[in-house]
């Protein structure tokens, strides 16, 4: 399974968010340089992340973003869940627009749908503070990939 572009982003800001010091702001461009990605793809990111009240968006002369919750808080498993679009990993996973002619007599929706569901049980296992354990290694490569 591949994730979308838009989750990739999705982790990405929350594990930038979550390496910089608790309260501290952080704005779109700075996370665009750190990652080498465009603007436009983490200003629709951040949004969605916003209405997901995992990050909060301050606004005004000083504003910029920041997470919105602690990184125990924050399940990857639920995150993953609520970015990609669905998780169709073949045509008969879709009730409404399956034309498979063997659908009835196959086994592989089977095996495909407990894979899956390991999948999301391990990601589940995990919070932004497993994956960002130590927050100081990654603002320096943060600060190092800004020069």
């Amino acid at each position: 399974m591949k994730l979308t572009l838009y989750t990739d982003y999705s982790l990405r800001v929350l594990i930038y968010l979550a390496s910089k010091p608790k309260d501290e702001l952080s704005n779109i461009k700075e996370i665009a340089e750190a990652y080498g990605i465009s603007k436009n793809h983490l200003m629709k990111v951040t949004y969605e992340l916003g209405k997901m009240e995992v990050i909060e968006t301050v606004r005004g002369r000083n504003g910029g973003i920041k997470l919105a919750k602690e990184p125990d808080d924050i399940n990857i498993g639920e995150i993953i869940r609520k970015t990609e679009e669905d998780f169709h990993l073949v045509e008969c996973f879709d009730g409404q627009n399956n034309t498979c002619a063997i659908t009835p007599v196959c086994g592989l929706r089977h095996v495909l749908g407990k894979a899956l569901n390991a999948y999301l049980t391990v990601l589940d296992e995990y919070t932004l503070r497993d994956i960002v354990a130590n927050p100081v290694d990654f603002r320096l490569l943060f600060q190092n990939n800004n020069k």
